[in-house]
């Protein structure tokens, strides 16, 4: 029997696992959770980090996202499931895979199930540099506009590069292809019985930050994309011309995805898009305020009104999308490669001596403890004028301008330095990262009054947090909910569903509030502005040794 309660359930497909959120539509009261890991990514298939492939299984996606629905519906009354009537995805991006005819990816096709080629292509693959610098050359060279909106720079990290990759690689895999789809635009397409590439609904957040796509021409054209590859001219008439923001309703929960689920037949279903752009709007974005999304690596999302925004275009971030973000409002996306993966790296590092131990309670127990203890000492270290310094591209530099060639570095060492004096200098370089694309975005007539954080650096680290807001200078705000992308997919489910008329209605009313405040430490931050200058002395010379 279904309840007077309207319930919607926001889910995101994060780089490990997919989460599901029930939350009540009246209040944002967060109902129920249900997480479920990737099985193959977890087994650690199909990646290669010595070649920086990473691919996940479209099976992974469904999987998951089938486990995760239902251990979160297990906690609902039966009222309270008829009740749920709207569904949003957000998902890592770019994160696209090559389909069939049909729109399904290649990887589902028997002759391809475990040929990575055919799976979707994770955000942080950086296998496709050279495809990256192909498309870059190849915009200058002919002098087009493509990558005005895209902040001059196009990413290894993004479609076109990986797309092009796959098809100069792999011949299979090119004869085989017919076109390509978002994570975000595909698993929407999936439960609403339409797939098809010429139909699907297609992210403007995805499309427009990660495809060169702009309302004014569309994707790029025909005669660029054969240059690069006639394969890519090929597709091109299979894919799309128009785009839409997530307050539009992609169709409706089919009966097989409705049984498989445990809902309802005939649930909104709303357009997805890139997890942190979801998140900024789960953690009530606003003109003025930067949402840091802080795990393993970083995204910064911002909005300003297009009045504010005028004809400009930001240079060196990852692209301004008209309602990428927020529906009336540009949407602004840089961010940092590598951040929690930087702490992970020098995790796995110090771990080298254990790998012929075998695993056990005694040796897991040695690994789990090992962050706390560097995090414990590091924090006692006091900063100064010769501490170590660090770089913060081990993944490449995504924010400011693009480039996936760029190494990370240690500068300062002695026989003295200790493990965490260098683990502090780790931190601090991912806070002198996030300070540079700060200043960036400053420098070019971005207003930023505050920064929200969200993610679970912001939840567990607060090491990490108290050095962001000293080396910032500016205190840093993070947001309650710990769901808060798929908080933000929640609300965009309750305006598919008609329960708010627009994105605005619905933020009043199921936003999060702010938990925690970082207030910076006038001295350290003195010491971090000589450090930081180092950190930019260091970052020169990296560009030197590529």
């Amino acid at each position: 029997m279904e309840s007077n309660k309207k319930y919607v359930i926001g889910l995101d497909f994060g780089t490990d696992s997919c989460r599901a959120l029930v939350v009540y539509t009246y209040t944002g009261r967060e109902m129920a959770t249900g997480v479920s890991f990737y099985p193959r990514w977890k087994a650690g298939l199909y990646c290669d980090a010595h070649s920086n492939r990473y691919r996940q299984h479209p099976l992974d996606y469904i999987e998951s996202m089938t486990e995760a629905v239902h251990v979160a519906l297990s906690n609902l009354a039966d009222g309270e499931v008829a009740s749920v009537c709207g569904l949003c995805f957000d998902t890592t991006g770019s994160t696209p895979a090559l389909t069939d005819s049909e729109g399904m990816p290649l990887a589902l096709q028997p002759e391809f199930s475990e040929e990575p080629d055919a799976m979707f292509i994770l955000w942080k693959d950086h296998t496709a540099v050279r495809e990256a610098e192909q498309i870059n050359a190849l915009i200058k060279e002919r002098n087009l506009n493509y990558l005005l909106y895209e902040g001059g720079t196009y990413s290894s990290e993004w479609v076109w590069s990986k797309v092009l990759h796959v098809i100069n690689t792999n011949v299979a895999i090119k004869n085989a292809a017919y076109a390509w789809v978002e994570h975000c635009d595909w698993v929407t397409g999936l439960v609403t019985g339409n797939t098809k590439p010429e139909q699907v609904f297609r992210s403007r957040c995805a499309a427009g930050h990660k495809a060169m796509w702009h309302e004014s021409r569309g994707l790029p054209c025909a005669e660029v994309l054969s240059e690069l590859n006639p394969s890519l001219a090929e597709m091109l008439p299979h894919l799309f011309t128009q785009t839409h923001t997530s307050d539009t309703v992609a169709g409706t929960l089919t009966a097989e995805w409705a049984e498989k689920l445990g809902l309802s037949e005939g649930i909104a279903v709303a357009v997805g898009a890139l997890d942190a752009h979801m998140g900024a709007v789960g953690a009530l974005v606003a003109p003025g305020i930067l949402t840091r999304i802080m795990g393993t690596s970083t995204c910064d999302i911002m909005v300003a009104g297009k009045d504010e925004v005028g004809g400009r275009c930001i240079k060196g971030i990852c692209g301004q999308v008209d309602g990428s973000v927020l529906p009336g409002f540009v949407g602004f996306e840089a961010g940092q490669s590598a951040f929690g993966d930087i702490y992970a790296w020098f995790k796995k590092m110090l771990a080298w001596t254990l790998k012929n131990i075998p695993d056990g309670e005694e040796k897991q127990k040695v690994l789990d403890g090992m962050l706390v203890e560097l995090t414990r000492e590091a924090q006692a270290v006091e900063p100064s004028e010769d501490s170590v310094v660090a770089l913060d591209w081990m993944n490449g530099r995504r924010t400011p301008d693009a480039d996936q060639n760029v190494k990370g570095a240690i500068a300062g060492l002695t026989l003295g330095s200790t493990a965490p004096e260098v683990f502090r200098a780790l931190v601090e370089a991912t806070a002198f990262g996030s300070r540079r694309i700060v200043e960036h975005m400053k420098g070019q007539g971005l207003r930023i009054d505050f920064v929200n954080a969200i993610g679970g650096i912001s939840k567990k680290a607060p090491f990490v947090m108290q050095t962001l807001a000293d080396v910032l200078d500016m205190p840093i705000r993070v947001v309650r909910s710990e769901q808060t992308c798929a908080l933000g997919a929640a609300m965009f489910a309750a305006v598919a569903a008609g329960i708010y008329p627009d994105i605005s209605e619905a933020t009043k009313h199921m936003g999060s509030d702010i938990e925690a405040e970082y207030q910076p430490d006038k001295k350290r931050s003195l010491v971090y502005e000589k450090l930081y200058k180092k950190y930019l002395e260091l970052a020169k010379l990296a560009e030197t040794i590529k």
